[in-house]
């Protein structure tokens, strides 16, 4: 299944695709609207399958012709991993750790297909970072890694949109990492079911005005998914709806010489295999 949240005149709505039919969804000012997928991921099975079932009885949805939104409206954790392909870590000049480097984001930061990349007036070395998501659907704590898999909903596309100037003022990273309007998430959430384990595997690629600045696999993960969460779960309670941000691969433009900065004007893609393409252009905040 996949999922897309989205808005148009008529409200804020909730479309699903089934074995790969057309989208179809209700508003939240429909009858019969079961909730937001931040509200789906809390239900049981047999709530969740009814929820399901009443998106798919609703009216088709053009993702093209409405304003797609962040897939999981408000998370309550956004846990993000820096560092977590070997080729970063060494074009960046950090030696590559061997516990994962985690950092928060914020849910002020985060944006759907479409919207603009908001370049903020306080700084031009405005860096694009295309990642893998995994959202979780069953929380826990303690969780061992042969049963994290269990604990995963489905998979997104993320771009970690990076200040970085502001990312390198204190050795915490926070403040390069949570200007508003920076943080790309979707377009859709795919099942795990419809993934390889883990979502292994799977070519992932961001292009800046259409050339090709990051290409790698998702194999190339210093700590897969399932190693995500049992060690976040080690000491952090997961939610459903908890977004862990997977890291990203070598070509970022901070790396580049000269630096290659997003500018108004640009559009930055992330793409998946498997999952889709997350599009977004780049404009000044006002």
């Amino acid at each position: 299944m996949r999922f897309a949240a989205y808005r148009d005149s008529a409200g804020t709505g909730l479309a699903i695709s089934r074995d790969g039919a057309a989208f179809r969804g209700l508003r939240d000012t429909d009858p019969g609207f079961p909730g937001h997928l931040d509200t789906l991921l809390a239900m049981d099975g047999a709530a969740f399958g009814a929820a399901c079932d009443a998106l798919s009885a609703g009216a088709p949805v053009e993702l093209d012709a409405v304003t797609l939104l962040p897939p999981v409206g408000r998370p309550g954790k956004i846990i993000c991993v820096g560092l977590n392909y070997i080729d970063h870590s060494a074009e960046s000049g950090f030696k590559q750790p061997d516990y994962p480097t985690l950092f928060g984001r914020f849910t002020s930061s985060l944006i759907g297909h479409g919207a603009p990349l908001l370049r903020p007036t306080v700084s031009e070395q405005f860096d694009y970072e295309g990642e893998l998501v995994a959202i979780i659907g069953r929380g826990g704590r303690h969780i061992p890694r042969e049963r994290a898999l269990e604990h995963v909903f489905g998979y997104s596309i993320f771009n970690d949109g990076s200040v970085r100037d502001y990312q390198f003022k204190a050795p915490q990273w926070t403040m390069g990492k949570n200007f508003d309007d920076t943080g790309p998430f979707g377009p859709v959430v795919v099942t795990a079911d419809e993934l390889p384990p883990g979502a292994a595997g799977l070519r992932i690629e961001t292009r800046l005005n259409g050339a090709v600045v990051q290409s790698s696999n998702t194999d190339a993960l210093v700590f897969d998914v399932p190693t995500l969460v049992a060690i976040i779960s080690e000491a952090i309670t997961l939610e459903p709806g908890d977004l862990l941000v997977t890291g990203t691969p070598s070509g970022v433009g901070a790396a580049r010489k000269p630096p290659l900065w997003m500018k108004p004007g640009d559009v930055c893609e992330v793409e998946i295999e498997r999952i889709g393409v997350l599009r977004n252009p780049v404009a000044d905040a006002a």
